[in-house]
């Protein structure tokens, strides 16, 4: 009986070995990944020269999501010293965790909106009164959207981030010769462009197609960074990445959201971007405000349904 006891216990006492060393080396492991990312961050942030971050400096009260849709508004700024300068892009990252659809909405920046606790005017004046949490209340009054984090990106470190992600560049058609309001001179046809030339090229808008090709060219380029972003190449280099990135981001977006949607994205289980307008073709009229100058004076009603189609759309 006793022999068979010892014969019985043998297999127990070589399992509890095989968890604990498991168990051991798991641990080692995740200690591992936790000191490169720490490190390759830290490395990051050394060779960034941004300024700034400055985490906590915006009043926001859109709700946080728990649920299957999120909304991001991405606001890309140039202050120049300002405190608060006007909005220089605008735009809304949707993102349905279920369906794993991103979803990219761009707002001109001269749509003729009611600001909140303001006068009609541009919709980019939000942002100079009163940061995200203005332009959350803008785009909930106005289109019916509800936001529920916020990233404002410095675009002085737009050249810095590009070239983090896109060491290589970015290969764009460039459709006609740009130069007036850019600071440079982009000719025109098929070229490799990097972090300052790229900017330029995203901003110009002096031409017949103003605004509107600006919009359609940072849709271009979002999802081409996108997709650089999580290339088989970048992948280990994210934690670096992030680390040059991070000084030039205001950001309330919470950590476990972040490793969420990014592990859907490396993961190569995301669907295709699909990007979206506002005002759409046929909703708004060209017009002329005695104080602000040339805006877009929008059918509402049209835009709101065209938006809800949008977002509801699988």
């Amino acid at each position: 009986m006793k022999v068979e006891r010892e014969r019985a216990g043998k297999p127990k006492r070589k399992r509890r070995k095989i968890i604990k060393r498991l168990f051991t080396l798991t641990l080692l492991f995740v200690i591992a990944v936790a000191g490169y990312v720490f490190y390759e961050y830290r490395q990051g942030l050394s060779e960034s020269e941004g300024e700034f971050k400055d985490d906590g400096q915006f009043e926001f009260n859109g709700e946080g999501s728990d649920v299957d849709e999120v909304n991001i508004l991405v606001l890309g700024i140039d202050s120049r010293g300002e405190d608060h300068s006007r909005s220089d892009s605008m735009m809304v990252v949707h993102y349905n965790k279920k369906q794993k659809q991103p979803k990219l909405i761009s707002i001109m920046r001269d749509s003729y909106v009611d600001i909140p606790g303001y006068e009609k005017q541009k919709i980019n004046a939000a942002y100079a009164y009163g940061g995200p949490e203005l332009v959350r209340k803008t785009l909930k009054d106005n289109f019916d959207l509800d936001i529920n984090y916020y990233a404002v990106i410095d675009f002085n470190g737009f050249s810095k981030i590009v070239d983090a992600i896109a060491p290589d560049g970015i290969e764009v058609d460039v459709p006609k010769r740009m130069s007036y309001g850019i600071g440079m001179t982009l000719e025109p046809g098929k070229q490799v462009l990097h972090g300052d030339k790229l900017l330029g090229y995203v901003r110009f808008r002096h031409d017949a197609e103003s605004d509107f090709g600006r919009v359609r060219r940072q849709q271009e380029v979002f999802s081409k960074l996108e997709k650089e972003a999580v290339s088989v190449g970048n992948i280990a280099q994210l934690p670096k990445l992030w680390g040059i990135i991070d000084p030039y981001i205001e950001t309330n977006l919470p950590n476990g959201l972040l490793f969420s949607v990014g592990k859907d994205f490396i993961l190569g289980s995301v669907k295709e971007t699909k990007s979206f307008r506002l005002p759409v073709d046929g909703s708004f009229t060209n017009a002329d405000d005695p104080k602000y100058g040339a805006v877009l004076d929008l059918d509402l009603e049209k835009n709101k349904e065209e938006l809800k189609t949008f977002l509801e759309d699988s």
